[in-house]
């Protein structure tokens, strides 16, 4: 297929990560290169029913949605022409991607990585994660509260739907959350014996293009030639977070 370089090409790709690591600013660094899929949490399992609406997929008599029709519309938003698809995986929902590629692709034992490789081809890993744990907490603590998830230079801000407010024992969790979903992704890679392209969040923020550059790399593809990778989103973290961090650090036992 065009626009693949190096002696292995891909089909695939999933961006492996947990909230708040910068996976949707790396999205839209990703899809702008147009060679390298369309990545979105495609098999969110709260999303499902709005992205079948999207993609006007008919529910049966009981409106459930096929799920062969949902993976057939799912890898054709997010192919681009060169025939790569992308997705973004947040560890919590791993066990649901399993559910409806396995109804789809029923295989007796195989295993995780055989199971995407039959519904996807040949899939690569990119592992999305942030050396600041505590500060990935105080955003996702923050954004659950005021549901402003994410901020573009295009569209106009979205304004927070409450007053957030601090509370130790809610970021404590999430600090708690982070740290075995982060251990829960190294196991499952060493699992299925495969080696991810790994992403660090601080490297993202302070090198879009270049960390997007290397993950083409790492995959095999190549930017058309006078093609521009371009960044939609914009950091969200201001001084409201940094107040956060410093009262959790000072309230710790």
């Amino acid at each position: 297929m065009k626009n693949r370089v190096g002696k292995e090409h891909i089909d695939s790709y999933l961006i492996c990560a947990t909230p708040r690591t910068g996976s949707t600013l790396l999205c839209g660094l990703l899809a702008s290169t147009k060679v390298a899929g369309r990545p979105e949490s495609y098999f969110r399992e709260l999303d499902e029913q709005l992205w079948a609406h999207r993609w006007n997929l008919v529910r049966s008599s009981v409106g459930v949605v096929l799920h062969s029709e949902f993976v057939q519309a799912a890898l054709a938003a997010g192919r681009t022409d060169n025939g790569v698809f992308a997705a973004r995986i947040m560890w919590g929902t791993l066990d649901h991607l399993f559910d409806v590629l396995g109804s789809v692709h029923p295989a007796p034992a195989g295993g995780d990585f055989d199971l995407l490789n039959r519904a996807f081809g040949h899939t690569r890993f990119v592992h999305l994660y942030r050396d600041d744990v505590l500060a990935q907490a105080v955003s996702w603590h923050r954004a659950e509260q005021t549901n402003v998830w994410h901020r573009t230079d295009q569209a106009e801000s979205k304004q927070p739907e409450q007053e957030p407010r601090f509370d130790f024992d809610e970021i404590r969790k999430l600090v708690r959350t982070i740290e075995e979903h982060n251990s829960a992704w190294r196991a499952w890679f060493a699992s299925v014996g495969t080696q991810p392209h790994t992403v660090r969040y601080e490297d993202l923020g302070a090198d879009p293009v270049g960390v997007t550059g290397e993950i083409l790399d790492f995959l095999g593809l190549k930017l058309p030639p006078g093609h521009r990778i371009k960044a939609r989103h914009r950091r969200l973290a201001d001084e409201l977070n940094a107040q956060w961090i410093d009262r959790y650090r000072a309230e710790l036992p």
